[in-house]
C-alpha cells in the first residue's frame, strides 16, 4: 500500500508527449496506478487492473534525474488518489522541471502546488462519467492550465459546447486564460467531423489528436 513516502507506480518511461499543448516534446512520464472512474473509452485500464510497483519518492526522482529534458508528466489512472503525489510534484517544481498533471477532474485541485500545469478532464456523457466532475475545480484553474474534453459523438460535442459557453464564458475571463482541448475518440468520432463542427461554431477550442497513437499505433502503453 502506498504511503506519504511512496507511490504505487504503473510505469515510468521516456517518450514523446502525445497530448495537450505540449504535444511533440520529449517528456518523462510518471504513470500512477489506480483510478476512481471507469470511462467507457479508457485506453489505460491496466492502471487499475494490474498491481503496480511500490516506489519511494527518491527512486522516482532518480529516474527523472537520469534525463535532462525538463518536461515531466504525472498521469494515471488518477494520480491525485495517492497522497505522496503532492510532495512528488513539489520536488519536481523545485528541481525546475516543467510539471504537467493529468487529472480526471473528479478530485479537488486545491492542494496542487503552484507552478504545476494542471490538465483537467471534463468527462462528457459518452464516457458514462459526466456526473463525476468536481465543479469547484474550474475556479482553481490558472492561466497556464488546460481543460480537455474527450468526445465520442456529436451529442458529446453539443454537450461540451454548452458546457464551455456556461462555465468558460467571456464574463468569467476563463475563456481567454485557460486552453480548451477537444479530442475525438476514434473510431467512434472522425477528426474531420469534429474539425467541421469547430469551424462552423467558431469555438475557441484546440482540436487535439493523440500524437503517440500515430507514431506508435501498435503500442498500448508507454515504452
Amino acid at each position: 500500500m502506498a504511503s506519504s513516502e511512496s507511490l504505487n507506480i504503473s510505469e515510468l518511461f521516456y517518450s514523446i508527449q502525445g497530448e495537450s499543448s505540449y504535444a511533440g516534446y520529449p517528456c518523462i512520464f510518471i504513470r500512477l496506478s489506480g483510478c476512481n472512474l471507469r470511462c467507457s473509452y479508457c485506453d489505460a485500464t491496466y492502471t487499475y487492473e494490474e498491481q503496480g510497483t511500490l516506489m519511494d519518492l527518491q527512486q522516482i526522482l532518480d529516474f527523472v534525474d537520469s534525463y535532462s529534458v525538463r518536461l515531466v508528466q504525472i498521469t494515471g489512472g488518477e494520480p491525485l488518489l495517492q497522497e505522496a503525489v503532492y510532495p512528488l510534484m513539489q520536488n519536481l517544481v523545485e528541481r525546475q522541471r516543467v510539471v504537467l498533471l493529468e487529472t480526471n477532474g473528479s478530485l479537488s485541485l486545491a492542494h496542487v502546488p503552484a507552478g504545476v500545469i494542471k490538465i483537467m478532464d471534463v468527462k462528457c456523457p459518452g464516457s458514462n462519467m459526466a456526473d463525476k466532475l468536481h465543479l469547484a475545480n474550474i475556479a482553481l484553474l490558472a492561466r497556464h492550465d488546460e481543460v480537455k474534453f474527450v468526445l465520442s459523438s456529436e451529442a458529446d460535442y453539443e454537450w461540451a459546447r454548452t458546457f464551455i459557453q456556461t462555465h468558460f464564458s467571456d464574463n468569467t475571463g476563463k475563456q481567454q486564460q485557460t486552453a480548451i482541448l477537444f479530442s475525438p475518440v476514434q473510431p467512434q468520432l472522425q477528426p474531420s467531423d469534429l474539425a467541421e463542427w469547430l469551424l462552423r461554431d467558431q469555438l475557441p477550442v484546440r482540436l487535439q489528436l493523440q500524437l503517440h497513437t500515430q507514431l506508435w499505433p501498435n503500442e498500448t502503453r508507454g515504452f
